[in-house]
């Protein structure tokens, strides 16, 4: 039997060829992505064995792109390689349908066996929110009195990339979508979400995980 075969996605390039290095021993890695939609674009192409992913990408989300290849019927296994030690995120993870969660810090003594562990249809979480995580994961049917707001894949889309602070119009293109398509996601997700300005929209994807804390956000 060959070695497991390993699909990195990060958004820095450094990120990757570290991962590479690291890992390229004892696996065979078969590609690397740099943003979300190149992620589920090589995972349908490359039928990786474990998919090792950053949550916060550019164009689409760790998250997101693991929903839709989910949908798709994806049997690769993931983790989920971040920065973030937030048990909310670690537990979102797992609900999308990761099997591990690794935080960056520690990647270099746990990720091969990580690796090892989702292969054996086990889930791995780092030891620092380990307990917070995986206790709380089997309970997420009970909900609570409040209505959760749930978001369309596309709304979610539409999300990330007015927080990147792409244009109307550069969304558009990129989800080939209209326009005025964009611009009716976008006052839907108002609408959930609560939320009046591009400002507010971007500190919730932010919060969410969904993109990285820029330097300073300007109000519209």
């Amino acid at each position: 039997m060959g070695k497991p075969k390993l699909l990195l996605a990060d958004d820095h390039t450094i990120v990757l060829e570290g991962l590479a290095r690291l890992l390229e021993p004892e696996f065979e890695v078969v590609g690397k992505a740099g943003d979300g939609r190149e992620l589920v674009a090589m995972a349908a192409r490359l039928h990786p064995d474990v998919i090792i992913a950053d949550i916060s990408m550019p164009l689409l989300s760790g998250i997101e792109a693991v929903r839709q290849l989910k949908k798709k019927d994806s049997l690769s296994k993931i983790i989920f390689l971040s920065m973030h030690a937030d048990v909310e995120l670690g537990k979102e993870a797992l609900r999308v349908g990761a099997s591990g969660y690794v935080l960056k810090n520690s990647a270099a003594e746990t990720l091969s066996r990580a690796i090892h562990e989702v292969l054996n249809d086990r889930i791995y979480v780092s030891p620092r929110i380990a307990v917070d995580v995986l206790g709380e994961v089997p309970q997420t049917s009970k909900r609570s009195n409040r209505p959760a707001v749930v978001l369309t894949q596309r709304e979610r889309e539409v999300l990330q990339l007015v927080a990147e602070g792409r244009t109307i119009r550069g969304i558009a293109n990129i989800l080939n979508i209209a326009c005025r398509t964009v611009v009716f996601h976008k006052s839907n997700l108002m609408d959930k979400l609560g939320l009046r300005t591009t400002a507010e929209l971007t500190r919730h994807a932010i919060q969410c995980g969904l993109v990285a804390a820029p330097e300073s956000i300007i109000d519209d």
